[in-house]
C-alpha cells in the first residue's frame, strides 16, 4: 500500500505531481478548516502535507502519527506551528525562491501603480474624463525606497526598483547576500529617508505588526507602503489612519491580515489603497516552481529518514 501525501489545495502542477508519484495524493480542497485537516489526517495517515492553503497545527499533526515533513508550497512558513512540529520530530521546509520573480514583480507593479496613479487615472478615462493638464504623477527615478528584508523576493524587488534609477536602503539583519546598488541600513535610516518601503520579510513575532503608529509617524510624510509579504506585518488600523491623514500618500497591498478580507474590511473603497487578493506568487511559473520546491523538499526529508 501506498504511503500519503495530502496536498492542502485542489491541485498541484503535473511536474511535482511526476516526482511523487510513487504516492497517493489527497487534496484538502481551496479553503480548508482546521478540522478538515485533522479528520483527514486520520482517515489517510500522510507521510508528508504539502501546506497551499490553511494552517496546519499540532491537532493535525497529532491526528497522523506516520506524519515525517511538512513542505510548504511558497516561502513562507508562518502557517505551520514550527515549535509544535519540532517537538515531534516534523521536518518543516519551504520552497524558498520558487516564487520570487512572480512576487518581485507584483511588489513593483503595485509600487509603479501608487507612484502613478494608474488605477484612479484608469477610472476616470472610463467614465469620460481626460485629466491631462490637472494630473501630476509621482517620478521614482533618484528617490529613496526601503526594502524590509532581503531574501530572494527582497533582492529581486532591489534589483528591480535599482533599475529606475531609485536609491535602494535594504535591511535585513539575517541576509546572506546583498544586491549590488543595496545599501544597507538600520530601521532608523528608512524610517527617516524612504519615500517608498516595499516589505518583503518573514512573519515572526519580531516583525508582528512592524509598521504601526509609531513607526509610520517616524516615516517621511507621504511615503509610498507595499506590502506583497504578510498582512500582519502592518497594523491596519494605524496604516488606514496614517494614509487618511497625507502621512502615507498611498498604499498597495497583496495580504492582508485576516485572508480571504472579510465584508466591511475599513480598506474596501479608500481611494489612496490599491488592493489585489494575495496573487503576487500566482503565475504559472511560480505555481510550477513551487509545487516541484515542495515536492523536492519532502522527497528530500523522507529519502534521508529511509522512507
Amino acid at each position: 500500500m501506498r504511503a500519503t501525501i495530502l496536498v492542502t489545495g485542489a491541485d498541484l502542477a503535473p511536474q511535482a505531481l511526476a516526482l511523487l508519484g510513487d504516492f497517493a495524493i489527497v487534496y484538502a480542497g481551496r479553503a480548508p478548516t482546521e478540522e478538515d485537516l485533522v479528520q483527514l489526517c486520520r482517515k489517510h495517515d500522510p507521510v508528508a502535507i504539502i501546506v497551499r492553503y490553511g494552517s496546519v497545527g499540532a491537532a493535525a499533526m497529532d491526528a497522523a502519527p506516520a506524519l515525517q515533513v511538512i513542505s510548504k508550497h511558497g516561502s513562507g512558513t508562518d502557517s505551520i506551528d514550527k515549535v509544535a512540529a519540532g517537538a515531534r520530530g516534523i521536518g518543516v521546509l519551504a520552497a524558498a525562491g520558487a516564487n520570487a520573480a512572480a512576487v518581485a514583480e507584483q511588489a513593483l507593479a503595485l509600487l509603479l501603480a501608487c507612484a502613478k496613479s494608474v488605477v484612479a487615472l484608469d477610472a476616470r478615462m472610463h467614465a469620460g474624463h481626460w485629466d491631462k493638464a490637472v494630473h501630476k504623477s509621482l517620478e521614482l527615478g533618484g528617490r529613496s525606497i526601503g526594502v524590509l528584508g532581503l531574501g530572494a523576493i527582497g533582492r529581486r524587488f532591489a534589483r528591480l526598483a535599482g533599475a529606475l534609477g531609485m536609491r535602494v536602503l535594504g535591511y535585513d539583519p539575517f541576509a546572506r547576500e546583498i544586491p549590488d546598488g543595496v545599501q544597507v541600513v538600520d530601521l532608523e535610516t528608512i524610517w527617516r529617508e524612504a519615500d517608498a518601503i516595499s516589505l518583503h520579510c518573514p512573519l515572526t513575532d519580531e516583525t508582528r505588526g512592524l509598521l504601526d503608529a509609531q513607526t509610520l509617524a517616524r516615516c517621511r510624510r507621504g511615503v509610498i507602503v507595499i506590502n506583497t509579504a504578510r498582512g500582519a506585518l502592518i497594523d491596519e488600523a494605524a496604516l488606514l489612519a496614517a494614509v487618511r491623514s497625507g502621512q502615507v500618500a498611498m498604499a498597495g497591498l497583496d495580504s492582508f491580515a485576516v485572508e480571504p478580507m472579510v465584508a466591511g474590511h475599513p480598506f474596501r473603497g479608500e481611494k489612496n489603497f490599491i488592493l489585489s487578493p494575495h496573487i503576487g506568487g500566482v503565475t504559472h511559473e511560480a505555481y510550477v516552481n513551487m509545487g516541484v520546491g515542495a515536492a523536492q523538499n519532502l522527497l528530500s526529508v523522507l529519502r534521508a529518514r529511509g522512507r
